[in-house]
Protein backbone atom coordinates (compact mmCIF):
# COMPACT_ATOMS: atom_id res chain seq x y z
CA UNK A 1 0.00 0.00 0.00
CA UNK A 2 0.97 3.59 -1.22
CA UNK A 3 -0.17 6.82 0.37
CA UNK A 4 1.24 10.40 -1.31
CA UNK A 5 0.39 13.07 1.39
CA UNK A 6 0.04 16.29 0.50
CA UNK A 7 0.51 19.66 1.55
CA UNK A 8 0.72 23.45 1.35
CA UNK A 9 -2.45 24.02 -0.53
CA UNK A 10 -4.52 27.26 0.54
CA UNK A 11 -5.67 30.68 -0.32
CA UNK A 12 -3.08 33.56 -1.75
CA UNK A 13 -3.24 36.69 -3.63
CA UNK A 14 -2.45 36.70 -7.01
CA UNK A 15 0.95 37.78 -7.48
CA UNK A 16 1.88 35.61 -3.91
CA UNK A 17 3.52 32.48 -3.73
CA UNK A 18 2.85 28.85 -2.69
CA UNK A 19 4.78 25.88 -1.81
CA UNK A 20 2.92 22.50 -2.31
CA UNK A 21 4.78 19.15 -1.20
CA UNK A 22 4.25 15.81 -1.73
CA UNK A 23 5.71 12.37 0.81
CA UNK A 24 5.38 9.00 -1.10
CA UNK A 25 5.35 6.72 2.31
CA UNK A 26 4.37 2.85 2.47
CA UNK A 27 5.80 0.04 0.55
CA UNK A 28 7.62 1.51 -1.92
CA UNK A 29 10.56 -0.08 -4.07
CA UNK A 30 11.49 2.61 -6.80
CA UNK A 31 9.60 5.48 -7.98
CA UNK A 32 10.02 6.52 -11.89
CA UNK A 33 8.39 9.96 -12.51
CA UNK A 34 6.62 12.20 -9.59
CA UNK A 35 4.12 14.97 -11.16
CA UNK A 36 1.65 17.71 -9.94
CA UNK A 37 -1.40 18.04 -11.50
CA UNK A 38 -4.59 20.44 -11.55
CA UNK A 39 -8.28 20.25 -11.70
CA UNK A 40 -10.39 22.91 -12.13
CA UNK A 41 -14.25 23.12 -11.68
CA UNK A 42 -15.93 21.58 -14.72
CA UNK A 43 -12.48 20.60 -16.18
CA UNK A 44 -10.20 17.64 -16.53
CA UNK A 45 -7.22 16.74 -15.07
CA UNK A 46 -4.35 18.17 -16.48
CA UNK A 47 -0.45 17.84 -16.03
CA UNK A 48 1.39 20.94 -14.30
CA UNK A 49 5.06 19.52 -13.70
CA UNK A 50 6.97 15.77 -14.11
CA UNK A 51 10.29 15.67 -12.72
CA UNK A 52 11.75 11.96 -13.34
CA UNK A 53 14.15 9.91 -11.01
CA UNK A 54 17.02 11.81 -13.35
CA UNK A 55 15.87 14.88 -12.47
CA UNK A 56 14.53 15.92 -15.52
CA UNK A 57 11.75 18.30 -15.64
CA UNK A 58 9.14 18.88 -18.23
CA UNK A 59 6.09 22.19 -17.48
CA UNK A 60 2.83 22.93 -19.33
CA UNK A 61 3.39 26.26 -21.07
CA UNK A 62 1.08 28.01 -18.61
CA UNK A 63 3.57 27.83 -15.59
CA UNK A 64 6.75 27.50 -17.16
CA UNK A 65 8.84 30.53 -15.91
CA UNK A 66 6.84 30.72 -12.82
CA UNK A 67 6.27 27.12 -11.11
CA UNK A 68 9.66 24.96 -10.34
CA UNK A 69 9.14 20.95 -9.04
CA UNK A 70 11.94 19.73 -7.52
CA UNK A 71 12.48 16.02 -5.87
CA UNK A 72 14.33 15.13 -2.49
CA UNK A 73 14.64 11.32 -3.56
CA UNK A 74 16.15 10.42 0.08
CA UNK A 75 12.82 11.33 1.22
CA UNK A 76 10.43 10.10 -1.21
CA UNK A 77 9.05 13.72 -1.43
CA UNK A 78 8.47 16.30 -4.41
CA UNK A 79 7.71 20.00 -4.37
CA UNK A 80 5.64 22.31 -6.26
CA UNK A 81 6.97 25.83 -5.75
CA UNK A 82 4.36 28.12 -7.39
CA UNK A 83 5.58 31.79 -8.03
CA UNK A 84 3.75 34.76 -9.70
CA UNK A 85 -0.08 33.08 -8.90
CA UNK A 86 -3.06 34.10 -11.32
CA UNK A 87 -6.36 33.67 -10.68
CA UNK A 88 -6.07 30.86 -13.83
CA UNK A 89 -3.71 28.85 -11.18
CA UNK A 90 -7.04 27.94 -9.07
CA UNK A 91 -7.59 24.59 -8.90
CA UNK A 92 -7.27 21.31 -6.83
CA UNK A 93 -3.62 20.29 -7.29
CA UNK A 94 -3.10 16.24 -7.19
CA UNK A 95 0.30 14.40 -7.01
CA UNK A 96 0.96 11.27 -8.84
CA UNK A 97 4.17 8.85 -8.21
CA UNK A 98 4.39 5.80 -11.18
CA UNK A 99 6.46 3.18 -9.12
CA UNK A 100 7.86 0.28 -10.09
CA UNK A 101 7.15 -3.02 -8.74
CA UNK A 102 9.23 -4.91 -6.14
CA UNK A 103 10.06 -7.44 -8.81
CA UNK A 104 12.02 -3.98 -10.61
CA UNK A 105 9.37 -4.70 -13.77
CA UNK A 106 6.98 -1.54 -14.78
CA UNK A 107 4.88 0.49 -13.30
CA UNK A 108 1.67 1.12 -11.43
CA UNK A 109 0.52 4.93 -10.32
CA UNK A 110 -0.87 6.06 -7.39
CA UNK A 111 -2.48 9.68 -6.80
CA UNK A 112 -2.96 11.96 -3.70
CA UNK A 113 -5.86 12.85 -2.65
CA UNK A 114 -5.49 16.85 -3.82
CA UNK A 115 -5.11 20.06 -2.07
CA UNK A 116 -6.90 23.34 -2.72
CA UNK A 117 -4.76 26.07 -4.66
CA UNK A 118 -6.45 29.55 -4.69
CA UNK A 119 -5.77 32.59 -5.91
CA UNK A 120 -7.87 35.46 -5.56
CA UNK A 121 -7.53 38.32 -7.74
Amino acid sequence: QVQLVESGGGLVQAGGSLRLSCAARGNIFSIKTMSWYRQAPGKRRDLVALITSSGSTNYVDSVTGRFTISRDSAKNTVYLQMNSLKADDTAIYYCNAVLAYESGSCCYEWWGQGTQVTVSS
